[in-house]
């Protein structure tokens, strides 16, 4: 009786072992199996994002521990499905042979999942990449889609106003397919397309919803300039017709050389003004069309050939002015260049016994250039403008005598 009693204990122990091993094995197996889940999900994210190489070896290597996990798995369900543990008549060796083969089916599982969270450790860099780009994703499409809205109210208001924008209209419309992209989602296009499509709607609304905004301004900026402009071409015409009269006294008081460059100053003059009067009425057509950029070309235009007539008109008197006073006191002259020689001499001769041959050579000839220009004087029409013309030079070589002293200086030579 004693016997017996013994063997029966040692039975049920032993159908208790195997189904502790059935229990470990399927622990295993349910860790295994939800590790594996996971890493799927994480190589998913990183495969919609990242199409590197290394990515692409992640995906390669997942395929790879699938089939080393499906192995262990696949023996695991056939030891289970070997052994009934809950039959009466489970005898010693049935029961041995189920401990034995489910602890080893467990120990695989176990080696399994430490093969898989290596794997899952080695992701790391490129999950944490993947996940910082997919976080960005909806944002970046949401900031899109309020600038496409921002636009479209700021295109409403500067209509409402009485603008046209058909330009800015269009700009937004062209946007209209690249937003029906953006509603498909990501899983269409891909991550790194979709947040490149947002970021170019966005960029694109923003300008345009700025474009929109500056336009109420820039009609009254317009509007400000051919009124001033209109008032400029008039005064300027003004002042051309008094050009004539300029170079009539410069031909009567003063010889040839005197003035001839400027004989063409009244003609010119005249077309300039025409252009520019030409021009405005472009440019206002244009703003009654409201082509802005043509408005603003236009408008460019008549500034540029007022700045013409302006140089060219004061030249003329300018001329006259200059040649009047050096007629009356040619000494003033000469005497402002002489300063400025001195000046110079003065500088090349500061801490020295003997200037530089360099600096000495070119003021010496000035001073030269300049006796010479006050004896071209002499006889009954002189050349004034000749002479005004050489003191410049001459006061011009001695500035750049100082400018190469000081640079001397202010390097150590």
């Amino acid at each position: 009786m004693t016997t017996a009693r013994s063997w029966w204990r040692r039975g049920d122990n032993l159908r208790a072992e195997a189904q502790a091993a059935k229990d470990a094995a399927a622990q295993a197996f349910y860790e295994l199996d939800t590790g594996q889940r996971e890493l799927e999900i994480s190589v998913e994210t990183i495969s919609a994002v990242d199409d590197s190489p290394e990515a692409r070896r992640a995906l390669s290597g997942l395929r790879a521990l699938n089939e080393r996990i499906d192995q262990v798995s696949g023996a695991y369900i056939a030891a289970v499905d070997a052994h009934d543990l809950d039959r009466d008549e489970l005898d010693h060796a049935a029961a041995t042979r189920a401990r034995t083969e489910l602890t080893r089916a467990k120990d695989d599982l176990d080696k399994a999942r430490t093969e898989l969270e290596r794997f899952s450790t080695t992701l790391g860099p490129l999950l944490s990449k993947a996940e910082t780009q997919l976080a960005r994703l909806t944002p970046a499409v949401e900031r899109a889609k309020q600038s496409l809205l921002a636009a479209s109210n700021a295109l409403d208001a500067v209509r409402a106003a009485g603008l046209k924008a058909d330009d800015l209209a269009a700009r937004l419309a062209a946007l209209a397919p690249e937003l029906t992209r953006l509603n498909d989602g990501a899983h269409k296009h891909g991550v790194q397309e979709t947040l490149r499509r947002a970021d170019e709607v966005r960029r694109t609304a923003e300008a345009v919803r700025a474009e929109a905004e500056r336009l109420p301004q820039q009609a009254q900026e317009i509007d400000k300039r051919l009124v001033s402009l209109r008032t400029r071409v008039q005064a300027l015409a003004t002042r051309a017709e008094g050009v004539a009269p300029v170079l009539s006294e410069l031909r009567r008081r003063y010889s040839v050389a005197c003035w001839q460059d400027l004989q063409q100053v009244p003609d010119q003059a005249a077309q300039a003004v025409r252009q520019a009067e030409d021009a405005l009425a472009d440019a206002r057509r244009a703003r009654a069309d409201q082509r802005w950029a043509d408005a603003t070309a236009k408008l460019a235009t008549v500034r540029s050939l007022m700045d013409d007539v302006d140089g060219a008109v004061g030249a003329a008197g300018d001329r006259l002015r200059r040649l009047n006073e050096v007629a009356k006191d040619p000494k003033a002259e000469v005497e402002r260049t002489r300063f400025v020689i001195r000046d110079a001499q003065r500088l090349a001769m500061q801490g020295r016994v003997t200037p530089e041959p360099r600096h000495a050579r070119p003021l010496d000839e000035a001073v030269a250039r300049l006796d010479r220009a006050l004896a071209g004087l002499e006889g009954r029409h002189p050349d004034y403008w000749a002479f005004l013309t050489e003191t410049a030079a001459v006061r011009e070589t001695a500035n750049r005598v100082v400018a190469n002293i000081r640079e001397d200086r202010a390097a150590g030579r």
